[in-house]
């Protein structure tokens, strides 16, 4: 949902109709802005420190954001979310067009940096994060928020949520 309490449907040029499009900017030591995990299938390079990654309907991607100034960070983010295609409702993200659906939004080093640890164990099990089921990164954002640790994301989960992806079809 946005910020107003109303989703938005995602309907764009034809040509651009399925895809997302996520801006990366790297200005070292004052703002950063980087893919955590994620698949693109298209990159446009607008400047020295600014990007625009394509990503394709239905990608997962964790989108990390650092700012400081003189006095140290001014602001740590990390967004996963899903791309979304067109007519699908989505919430808006800064950084990304048209948004997407957000799995997990979480502000504030500590906290990134629990997330960044939650995806590093992720990939420990040997599961792309990319693949990893949207309900867990739903749980870590909820745990997080909590106050609490997010319970591991394992190799038998991922089982678990393949097989129920493959009876819902």
């Amino acid at each position: 949902m946005t910020r107003s309490g109303y989703q938005q449907t995602a309907s764009r040029h034809p040509v651009f109709a399925d895809r997302t499009f996520v801006e990366l900017i790297w200005i070292e030591g004052r703002l950063e802005h980087w893919l955590r995990f994620g698949h693109p299938v298209g990159e446009q390079i607008l400047s020295r420190r600014t990007r625009v990654l394509t990503l394709l309907p239905g990608s997962h991607f964790a989108l990390v954001r650092w700012a400081s100034n003189d006095h140290g960070t001014v602001r740590s983010r990390i967004d996963i979310a899903r791309s979304v295609a067109a007519g699908e409702a989505y919430s808006t993200m800064p950084f990304v067009r048209p948004g997407g659906e957000i799995l997990l939004s979480i502000e504030g080093w500590p906290k990134v940096d629990k997330v960044l640890r939650a995806i590093d164990g992720v990939e420990a099990a040997g599961i792309d994060p990319v693949a990893a089921a949207p309900d867990h990164w739903r749980h870590v954002h909820n745990r997080i928020a909590a106050g609490y640790d997010p319970r591991p994301y394992s190799m038998q989960r991922h089982r678990a949520f393949e097989l129920r992806r493959e009876i819902e079809r």
